[in-house]
């Protein structure tokens, strides 16, 4: 079984079912208003260098693997991982940059994180991420695609689940919106999760695309 863990805003740890640890976009905590994340991660990745998404320090090891904004095709602990650029903004990443989207292919399972995704993505870039089985996505707006935009996503990647990230939790000091904003626009199945994590395998994973929403704890 493959173990999802969210340590709030877009910071994920994923734990194989070998026991290697990825790390997505870590941040220190503290300049958010909420709890660092707690773990170490073999592969750390990072999509893009703004401070919320690079505390690199916060989860890394001495030998751990770092993939900044890595753009490509790489196999890590036996690992696939793509990165696909795309950007931070409608305008081409002129207001804020550029940003790299990843796919995981883990246990079997594609896992895709849109890191700070902040337009609905061009053809080329969903011909790159998909089929994908998990989807993590922002939600929150202001930085990101908001409610409306993420539903869009979620209707050309159709994964099995999609688990909605970088919006307001408590504590956290970005005016983000709250997940849901976004609830109320999906058609899929939403399924509450009472805990900030899952254990999934390629055999569990739903028929069709449901909403999967972690509780930040």
């Amino acid at each position: 079984m493959t173990i999802i863990r969210w340590h709030g805003h877009a910071c994920f740890e994923i734990v194989s079912d070998r026991g290697v640890i990825i790390g997505i976009d870590p941040h220190d905590g503290v300049s958010l208003g909420i709890r660092p994340p707690m773990f170490k991660a073999d592969v750390i990745l990072v999509t893009h260098n703004h401070f919320d998404h690079n505390a690199i320090q916060v989860i890394s090891k001495p030998n751990s693997k770092v993939l900044d904004m890595f753009e490509g095709e790489t196999t890590v602990d036996n690992i696939k991982i793509m990165g696909v650029r795309s950007y931070h903004d409608p305008y081409r990443g002129s207001l804020r940059g550029e940003i790299i989207i990843y796919n995981i292919e883990v246990d079997n399972m594609a896992i895709t994180h849109l890191g700070d995704l902040g337009t609905i993505p061009e053809e080329k870039v969903f011909s790159k991420i998909t089929p994908t089985d998990i989807l993590m996505i922002p939600v929150g707006g202001v930085y990101t695609v908001g409610p409306s935009e993420a539903v869009k996503v979620v209707e050309k990647i159709k994964p099995r689940i999609v688990v909605p990230m970088h919006y307001k939790v408590p504590g956290l000091r970005l005016g983000l919106k709250n997940v849901s904003d976004f609830l109320r626009k999906v058609r899929y199945d939403v399924k509450r999760i009472s805990g900030r994590e899952f254990s999934i395998s390629k055999d569990k994973l739903p028929s069709a695309t449901e909403i999967w929403v972690l509780t930040y704890q």
